[in-house]
């Protein structure tokens, strides 16, 4: 069983540099989806941008996986390939983008949706970002990874929502997925102590109905069990006393969508 790797405070800048690169490929995306474009031009656009910028999507060939973003439409929930899928009003796009520079991995995810979207999938998302931030509260020295998994099921089910077990959060490093597995529900007090030097990415997969999902035949795409929303948003997250140091950002999409 593989052990955890604890990040020096320069291993956690590297880190931190090839975070924030997935954070402006966000905003990169968030600058051209729309309705009318294909799912595939926003991951051609990802792997320029990444390429430009030094770095090499962390995605692309990782297990065999064929793009460098998972973009799950509507009722998917991870993993979704692009494709030539047409984008319309009304669609809830996650989008989960991995970049690797300086040979450390930095990944995040957003969800967006595309024109007006019905007011349950506002909630929708609006919780389940709610739910990252609640997480990153509990990713503190002395706490456990029961506290961040049972601080974003709290949310997210008094809300009405259900939580995705099937799939979980983890560390970041050298490799894309170490350990220890994030998982989105749990019991305070419970699991793995967290200690200084972890590097976790904490993201909350979050259904509109029932917890359950369903995988698909492509080995890939992942899918609520009942056909409604989900979304999905992560950060990579360094534990540290007092308060989690977010690595990941959102400031990049959230000023583009800021001014569409």
């Amino acid at each position: 069983m593989s052990k955890i790797h604890y990040k020096t405070a320069e291993e956690i800048e590297l880190i931190r540099e090839s975070a924030m690169l997935v954070a402006k490929t966000h905003g990169e995306i968030a600058k051209v989806i729309r309705a009318g474009i294909t799912t595939l031009e926003l991951d051609t656009l990802a792997e320029t941008f990444i390429r430009d910028n030094g770095g090499i999507p962390a995605f692309l060939n990782y297990g065999g996986f064929p793009f460098s973003l998972c973009i799950s439409l509507n009722d998917q929930v991870v993993h979704g390939f692009p494709g030539k899928h047409v984008l319309k009003d009304g669609d809830l796009v996650s989008v989960d983008c991995g970049a690797i520079l300086n040979k450390y991995y930095g990944d995040s995810a957003f969800t967006f949706a595309i024109g007006e979207v019905s007011d349950e999938v506002k909630k929708l998302m609006r919780v389940t970002r709610e739910c990252l931030d609640k997480g990153i509260e509990k990713a503190v020295v002395g706490n456990r990874i029961g506290d961040i998994g049972y601080a974003v099921q709290e949310h997210a089910e008094s809300n009405g929502f259900g939580v995705v077990k099937e799939l979980v959060g983890h560390g970041v490093g050298l490799k894309l997925h170490e350990k220890p597995e994030v998982p989105n529900y749990g019991k305070r007090g419970a699991g793995v102590k967290l200690e200084e030097g972890m590097v976790i990415a904490i993201e909350p997969m979050i259904n509109a109905g029932r917890a359950g999902v369903k995988f698909w035949s492509d080995g890939w795409t992942v899918s609520t069990i009942d056909g409604k929303a989900s979304a999905h948003y992560e950060h990579t997250v360094a534990v540290k006393p007092g308060k989690a140091d977010i690595l990941s950002s959102f400031e990049y999409v959230d000023n583009v969508l800021q001014k569409k």
